[in-house]
């Protein structure tokens, strides 16, 4: 077995081990990819500060996000399909997630449903919801996070319209896959894959197949969710459904000083800032480049976490250094999983911890709340000159 030092290591045996349509699935932005790229080429700009003669023992990475105790400020970040880069992928992921002592979340358009997942684990999970068109939907997927017992509430807002990601279109990714000759070739070398796909608890998304009036099996899911993203999403209907929820509530998508501002008005626990991990408006400026105009404008008001971009401890810290109380990972771990399944989210949360520790000791800090801008070196154009 490889030695795995890095999220790369994790990413080379995923690449090989899962069907091509679902590796370029997560490994894609949209359009030129632009945006995509700069979430992780924007994170080496900014440079650390070594010290020296500075006592390193006693270090521990454990914080807290959104009032609960983590292992590191590091929460595993909603992704879809997550079932189908590893069979039963967010069950495992989400058991990974609890042992390490870290937060998981699980995506609307999961493959596992929320009562699968809430059954083959000991702790509450945070739960991420799209808005659709489908109010009584809604009103019932909310309520099924709340018998599940699940502690937070994600609410995604960059997919009112979903953007175009070329890859998925060419590899024929659709509800259900559209399945070319040249899939079919590449789903036949994946036969491993495929064995464990064979023993999967389920194929289908489970938090819709049977939960929607004429949506009984897959076949049906497509129209269905091509006409559901809610584009008339405002901050109203926000309120209203963090009003239906009526616990702690976490805005995923914010990349802008001013819809910052409007998340804090409206009494969220936590905003994300986020760009989709470069899958929704590509030429988007990067999530890390925009944290520290969010951070001027609400660091005092809300807790703030970065998502999109993060491969690396090294990642975590900057972003927290910068004035983030927590990160998500998404491609970080689905790499893992694709690769190693459970073991491998485990794998992917340890490299992550080690770099986080090593790096921070390294800096002269001995907890992850005394890093600050004290530790980096940042580029004084970092920001950016750009006009409105």
């Amino acid at each position: 077995m490889p030695v795995i030092t890095n999220i790369d290591d994790l990413k080379r045996i995923y690449e090989r081990r899962v069907p091509r349509m679902f590796f370029d699935y997560a490994e894609s932005g949209s359009w030129t990819e632009q945006t995509f790229r700069e979430n992780t080429s924007d994170f080496e700009q900014i440079r650390l500060r070594q010290r020296v003669a500075v006592d390193m023992s006693g270090r521990t990475t454990a914080s807290r996000m959104i009032g609960q105790d983590v292992a590191m400020p590091v929460a595993l970040a909603p992704v879809g399909l997550t079932g189908m880069q590893h069979a039963d992928g967010e069950i495992k992921a989400a058991r990974a997630a609890e042992d390490f002592g870290v937060p998981f979340t699980l995506s609307t358009m999961s493959i596992n449903s929320i009562e699968e997942v809430a059954e083959a684990t000991g702790k509450p999970f945070w739960f991420q919801l799209y808005t659709m068109k489908d109010e009584d939907y809604i009103r019932r997927l909310i309520q099924r996070a709340k018998d599940a017992k699940c502690s937070a509430l994600v609410i995604t807002l960059d997919l009112q319209i979903l953007g175009q990601r070329h890859k998925d279109l060419k590899n024929g990714l659709s509800a259900p896959p559209k399945l070319t000759p040249k899939t079919i070739a590449n789903l036949m070398t994946k036969w491993a894959w495929g064995l464990q796909m064979l023993g999967a608890k389920r194929r289908n998304f489970g938090n819709i197949v049977g939960h929607v009036q004429g949506v009984s099996d897959t076949s049906q899911l497509g129209v269905w969710t091509a006409e559901q993203f809610d584009p008339s999403l405002d901050w109203g209907k926000i309120g209203k459904l963090m009003e239906m929820w009526g616990g702690k509530v976490i805005l995923k998508g914010i990349l802008d000083a001013e819809d910052a501002r409007m998340a804090a008005k409206l009494g969220a626990d936590a905003i994300v800032v986020s760009n989709h991990g470069g899958r929704q408006l590509d030429g988007a400026l990067s999530s890390i480049r925009m944290l520290p105009q969010i951070m001027d404008a609400v660091g005092g008001d809300v807790e703030v976490h970065l998502d999109s971009g993060i491969r690396s401890g090294q990642d975590v810290l900057k972003a927290l250094a910068l004035g983030a109380t927590g990160t998500m990972i998404g491609r970080a771990f689905v790499y893992g999983l694709g690769a190693r399944g459970q073991k491998g989210v485990t794998e992917a949360l340890e490299v992550i911890r080690k770099e986080l520790d090593t790096t921070m000791a390294l800096c002269g800090e001995r907890s992850v709340g005394a890093l600050g801008r004290h530790n980096l070196l940042v580029p004084q154009d970092f920001g950016g000159c750009w006009q409105e």
